[in-house]
């Protein structure tokens, strides 16, 4: 109903201030239905797509109609201005002459010089000038200190300590990670595995299997690993802070001459070995299974590791097992017989050749 009263009052208006048709006054209100149609297909279409030649008019156009009137354009009148001067850049564009100065370095130079920079934080401009020399290499000092600096490396020696994955990779002929990992039963009761895993070898050893995984159980576990002689040759032991770890634990291991670390509060990546054995289980072994108690557990995850430590190929040992095998002959070309055994089921499958 009020819309009804606006309407006409609104077309009362109009005509009282239309009078008498003639043909300026139609022309005025044929120019004002286009600017209001306009103003109506600018709240509905999104952004327009012009063409050069559409720019190129609206551009010229703009020089000879009045900043008051540029409403009418589609665009705004910054973009009008940015036309402008584009074209009148183009106008005066001319051929660029060759840059002067020294040549750049070539590509296999440059990625040669900052990987030298990246693996030896102890080299300065001057040693990476010196290691290029004996290569037939001739680069300046001050352009091999530019090119570290923009691509972020600062001067040496960087003292900041290398990082956890560089300390491991460096010691891990020593080294032994401890870690648990809790598996599901059918009942929906959780069960405990503590493991360790040898850092150089990736070889793994899964220490027990318990539901209540207190302090007098870990330390037995830790006695046991270490009358079963698997620590030739480990110097540090690394484990995260959990509770279950208690003083009795580390003194075993204490007793032996190895070094426990703690890694820091919620960083798994400083026991990043450990982690990555705990994926490969679950998502080869413990996903497709059901586990009906620690016995049964008990059994998947001793036929689970044997294959891990002596058949199955490790990405991070050049596709290598654990336990290193004998070197087996090349593929014999008299159809050799390929014998697969099935381990927990079939669920996984190891291919060697028969005798």
């Amino acid at each position: 109903m009020l819309f009804g009263l606006v309407y006409l009052l609104l077309r009362r208006i109009v005509r009282l201030i239309a009078g008498s048709s003639n043909n300026e006054l139609s022309t005025e209100v044929e120019l004002l239905v286009l600017r209001h149609q306009l103003k109506v297909l600018k709240r509905q279409v999104g952004r327009p797509r012009l063409r050069r030649r559409d720019r190129l008019f609206m551009a010229a156009i703009s020089r000879v109609l009045p900043r008051a009137r540029w409403s009418s354009f589609l665009v705004s009148p910054q973009t009008l201005l940015r036309w402008h001067r584009e074209l009148v850049r183009r106008k005066w564009t001319f051929g660029r002459r060759p840059a002067g100065g020294r040549p750049p370095i070539p590509d296999e130079v440059r990625d040669l010089i900052l990987r030298m920079g990246r693996e030896n934080p102890r080299w300065g401009c001057i040693r990476i000038r010196g290691e290029l020399a004996k290569l037939g290499i001739g680069v300046s000092a001050t352009k091999i200190r530019t090119l570290l600096r923009a691509n972020g490396i600062g001067p040496a020696p960087r003292r900041d300590g290398p990082t956890w994955s560089q300390f491991l990779r460096s010691q891990a002929e020593g080294i032994l990670a401890l870690d648990f990992f809790t598996a599901e039963s059918v009942l929906l009761r959780t069960i405990y595995v503590l493991f360790a895993i040898h850092l150089s070898s990736r070889r793994v050893h899964v220490l027990g299997v318990t539901r209540n995984p207190d302090s007098a159980w870990v330390t037995q576990q830790a006695r046991n690993l270490a009358m079963g002689e698997r620590f030739d040759g480990i110097r540090l032991v690394i484990r995260d802070r959990d509770a279950k770890y208690t003083g009795p634990f580390d003194e075993v291991f204490r007793s032996e001459g190895i070094r426990t670390i703690r890694t820091p509060i919620l960083a798994p990546r400083a026991n990043a070995f450990a982690e990555r054995w705990v994926r490969t289980v679950r998502a080869e072994c413990l996903d497709w299974m059901l586990i009906f108690g620690r016995r049964r557990l008990e059994h998947v995850l001793r036929a689970y590791v044997a294959h891990y430590n002596r058949a199955r190929p490790h990405r991070g040992l050049e596709l290598r097992t654990p336990e290193p095998r004998p070197d087996r002959a090349r593929w014999p070309s008299d159809r050799p017989t390929v014998r697969t055994q099935r381990v927990l089921g079939g669920l996984i499958r190891e291919d060697e050749l028969a005798a």
